[in-house]
């Protein structure tokens, strides 16, 4: 369960055939955007393929993994200008392209916008359930 997310990112990764599930608290697109860098599973450029890399010694096939993005919210919207892209669409972006890197398909997303929303993966069938205040309960 991840709780909660602004302009952070779940990442969801499933493999449906072993059932091995993993997610990730993406805060930020990259390293470059933090003077501290002791944690780098909260980097999209390093989180990622850490989750790849130990779902696949859990027992997982990286050619089976299926992705689901949610967050990426620009939670402060109206201190940006209108094309100003914003640390959630970054996350996003980044996010996508260590997957593409990886050959991971992204099979839904509930990214952007300026809500939060909280995610829940059911590893025995790769289900994605998010919730938010403006939307209510919805699979993905």
């Amino acid at each position: 369960d991840l709780l909660g997310l602004g302009s952070c990112v779940a990442l969801m990764v499933h493999d449906p055939e072993t059932h091995v599930g993993g997610v990730a608290h993406i805060v930020l697109p990259s390293q470059d955007y933090s003077n501290d860098r002791s944690n780098p599973v909260k980097f999209a450029d390093t989180a990622v393929p850490f989750l790849l890399d130990e779902m696949v010694r859990a027992g997982a096939a990286e050619e089976r993994l299926k992705a689901h993005l949610i967050g990426g919210a620009s939670m402060f919207g109206a201190l940006f200008p209108a094309d100003a892209e914003t640390m959630g669409q970054r996350n996003v972006e980044r996010c996508r392209a260590a997957l593409m890197e990886r050959g991971i398909a992204i099979v839904a997303e509930e990214v952007g916008d300026h809500f939060g929303r909280s995610a829940v993966l059911d590893v025995a069938d790769g289900t994605v359930t998010v919730r938010s205040v403006h939307h209510g309960e919805r699979s993905v």
